[in-house]
């Protein structure tokens, strides 16, 4: 690799030597670890032209820095960063310097910055972490060759484009014509926004629809990730607690702007939301006048009995903001999904998504309508499919095997798991963690944590079938300890 010409510069109002400055810059770039053995610099014609001062000043920093080991020189090849000086360790941050942002800042994002996720999942032999890919289900040259034809010279033009809070016209039809019918959704390109995964679709909504003074209902327990959303909208957030069919209708309070809820798949419980419910949820959003956001994340995961159609199928009223994503489906890296709503919902949507950042990736959106329209995205659900039965068969009969309790009984790719009378979820992974377990402890997902105490989530997307029977075998053992 090259330094470029322009990581150098010259204060001609300084009284230091500009060849001294320029050695300076060198050296404090080695010594940070800034610039790296083997690095090769600008040329010294190249970088006396950038900073405007005769070529000899650059030769005579150079040959001092070669003296003093800095930099190594090749004939007719240049100038390179030698190895022969170590960096010097990072400082430590001072506390106490700099300016003090306190009083500008009122924390209202970092309060709810979620705390119960491990980074370094993929250091554990056993992890039952939810939402997490298995790159072996994954066709990497089939993405491959999708994104060579994205970047081919025809389609290469108007990806460099903006789009001007446009999205990609292909991406968009494939979605109307063959995925949202596969959730009982006729819907047109009117119908349809792009959004950087279903996290950035229900900051979208709750930002159209929500703010001080205004009301909203939530189940819980639910994605931990949405009560931040929430809160920082300086709206009232009212959980609802669920039953075995979900969230119940009667429930709602007066004078809502919005319900969000996980209805054909609840997280975290898993529970799918039976007809007459949903119709009496369609019917409450209706007469009362609010929106209902559905979450319709991994209805392709449907392990117990067919998949029933959205909420947003039976939306007769277009009270119903649906929200898709791609990111279990095909990989959570990829963060695209989509907002499916009534006309004026998009439109408010888009400008706000205009704001921030026009519109997702032009590549990624044309590399995933390849992948889609070319049958890849179903022949990976298939093999997602069948890796995840033979996964959730080994658990189901791991757990039972070890006496453990399923809180509830559901499809997609998780277990929610009750645990013992008076026992604690978050000791319990605590203590897992030090035998190569992951676990997700209830706490998260619900508003009052300590009701989450009895409760812990196990998934199974990120675990070979080999090693579900030990993990679940270590979750017993230390639970019996």
């Amino acid at each position: 690799m090259t330094i470029p010409a322009e990581a150098f510069f010259l204060d001609r109002s300084a009284d230091t030597p500009l060849q001294a400055q320029l050695r300076r810059q060198i050296i404090a770039g080695v010594l940070e670890g800034r610039f790296r053995a083997g690095e090769k610099l600008p040329s010294s014609r190249h970088l006396a032209t950038h900073l405007g001062v005769a070529r000899v000043t650059v030769a005579q920093a150079f040959a001092e820095l070669v003296a003093t080991d800095y930099l190594g020189s090749r004939a007719r090849t240049g100038h390179f960063i030698s190895g022969r000086i170590t960096p010097l360790p990072a400082p430590a941050p001072d506390p106490q310097g700099g300016f003090d942002w306190s009083p500008l800042l009122d924390g209202r994002y970092s309060r709810g910055e979620r705390k119960d996720r491990e980074p370094g999942w993929r250091r554990f032999r056993f992890p039952f972490v939810y939402g997490q890919a298995d790159p072996a289900l994954v066709d990497h040259a089939a993405w491959r060759d999708c994104a060579v034809r994205a970047l081919g010279r025809r389609e290469f033009i108007p990806l460099t484009g903006d789009l001007y809070g446009e999205d990609d016209p292909e991406l968009v039809d494939f979605i109307a014509r063959h995925i949202l019918p596969r959730r009982g959704i006729r819907a047109q390109s009117g119908n349809i926004l792009l959004t950087l995964g279903a996290q950035n679709g229900l900051w979208l909504a709750a930002q159209i629809l929500l703010g001080p003074g205004r009301r909203c209902a939530i189940e819980d327990p639910c994605y931990p990730g949405l009560r931040p959303i929430l809160a920082a909208t300086g709206a009232e957030v009212i959980p609802l607690a669920l039953d075995r069919d979900g969230l119940p209708p009667d429930t709602l309070p007066e004078g809502l702007t919005a319900v969000f809820t996980t209805a054909s798949h609840q997280s975290p419980t898993n529970t799918a939301m039976p007809s007459a419910r949903r119709a009496a949820l369609l019917t409450r959003a209706e007469t009362h006048r609010f929106a209902i956001i559905e979450d319709d994340y991994e209805f392709e995961m449907s392990f117990a009995g067919a998949p029933s159609p959205a909420l947003k199928a039976r939306d007769e009223s277009g009270a119903v903001i649906h929200l898709g994503s791609f990111s279990k489906s095909v990989f959570p890296g990829l963060r695209l999904g989509y907002m499916v709503a009534d006309p004026a919902v998009i439109r408010e949507a888009r400008a706000l998504r205009s704001l921030t950042l026009r519109h997702p990736p032009g590549m990624l959106q044309r590399t995933l309508a390849y992948y889609l329209s070319l049958g890849h995205y179903d022949a990976q659900m298939n093999r997602m499919r069948a890796a995840y039965a033979a996964r959730r068969a080994a658990m189901e009969a791991a757990i039972a095997a070890q006496g453990l309790t399923p809180a509830t009984l559901g499809g997609g790719s998780s277990f929610w798991m009750a645990m013992p009378q008076g026992r604690s979820s978050a000791v319990l992974a605590a203590a897992l963690q030090a035998q190569d377990v992951l676990i997700e402890p209830g706490a998260p997902f619900f508003a009052n944590p300590a009701a989450g105490a009895g409760f812990y989530r196990l998934a199974y997307s990120s675990i070979s079938v080999e090693r579900i029977p030990e993990g679940i075998a270590r979750i017993a053992a230390a639970l019996r300890a």
